[in-house]
């Protein structure tokens, strides 16, 4: 599977805003649906966002819908998650992950999905 790799997390205020990246070493991302997902100490990973192959379909989990947008970057073959209006309540590890399965508003990684990477944190907080 593809390996990803993730970064741009950081520590904000409420209210701020964050750019998250998604990149791989040695393949075209243009290939794959990539999907954002996160995850909060102590929950289950929940999907965030994703885009399709060729970046015209864009799916938003409820609660991020008209804060956070997905875009695609072809010439530096990367995907990203700009987030404004960021709130306590984003605060997790976020993930991106190859070939998502998104329907409106319900984004989930394939069965058996097993390459994540690390992640980059965001905390949110005064």
């Amino acid at each position: 599977q593809v390996q990803l790799v993730e970064s741009g997390g950081a520590l904000v205020q409420p209210g701020g805003s964050l750019r998250l990246s998604c990149t791989a070493s040695g393949v075209t991302l243009d290939y794959y649906a990539i999907g954002w997902f996160r995850q909060a100490p102590g929950e289950d990973r929940e999907g965030v966002s994703c885009i399709d192959d060729r970046g015209r379909k864009t799916y938003y989990e409820g609660s991020v819908k008209g804060r956070f947008t997905i875009a695609r970057d072809k010439a530096k073959n990367t995907v990203y998650l700009e987030m404004n209006g960021l709130k306590p309540r984003d605060k997790a590890v976020y993930y991106c992950a190859t070939k998502p399965i998104c329907m409106g508003t319900i984004i989930r990684p394939q069965p058996g999905y097993n390459a994540w990477g690390h992640g980059t944190q965001v905390t949110v907080s005064s």
